[in-house]
């Protein structure tokens, strides 16, 4: 569900009564009505927006898709060749529980924080296993947008690429990920800065 529809509607339902209201009601009175009528309709989209979140989250609405450049290379290559790979990997849930670490690394580091402080965490987490999961050989679906799209804007250079990188390869350690099975996914993973790096 687009947020804009359901904030609109909001805001009209709780105006409406303001606006005819205006000339019975004294001037301060009627400041404070319409603060509580906007608050009102700040609330009601933030729950509309939790709820598609977790209707999302569990699974009962597929996820709105994303604008995508359709020019743009695939962002999740599959390749079942790797799924031994993704075994190493601990499957989608050891993606899951390597994406804790990873998001927490990367806000941890100064050269990549400001990148992810702000972005919903729990949508990039969840998009990052799936595209690990599908590159990797697994029976996963990427529900996120190709790489050109997602970071357009963000000016990246190579040296905040640069620090992803190590903080991945630093989660990948502590999950106990072997040596082989990391540089497996990075070679996947390498082309992709061409979409990424804008600066």
């Amino acid at each position: 569900m687009n947020l804009i529809k359901p904030l609109g509607l909001a805001l009209v339902l709780a105006f409406a009564p303001a606006v005819y209201a205006q000339d019975a009601v004294p001037a301060d009175e009627q400041a404070m009505l319409d603060e509580e009528a906007r608050l009102d309709a700040e609330e009601a989209a933030i729950a509309a927006e939790e709820a598609r979140l977790d209707a999302e989250e569990g699974g009962n609405v597929a996820a709105e898709p994303m604008a995508s450049d359709p020019t743009a290379p695939n962002p999740a290559p599959a390749h079942p060749e790797l799924r031994p790979v993704l075994d190493q990997f601990g499957g989608e849930a050891g993606l899951t529980a390597l994406m804790e670490t990873f998001m927490t690394g990367l806000l941890a580091d100064e050269r990549t924080a400001s990148f992810f402080a702000n972005s919903d965490q729990v949508r990039v987490k969840r998009q990052l296993v799936e595209q690990f999961c599908v590159i990797l050989g697994g029976d996963c679906t990427y529900t996120g947008r190709d790489m050109r799209s997602s970071h357009a804007g963000l000016g990246i250079d190579r040296s905040h690429l640069n620090a992803l990188i190590e903080v991945l390869q630093v989660a990948m350690n502590e999950h106990d990920i072997p040596f082989r099975a990391q540089n497996k996914l990075l070679a996947k993973l390498a082309p992709m800065h061409r979409e990424i790096v804008t600066e």
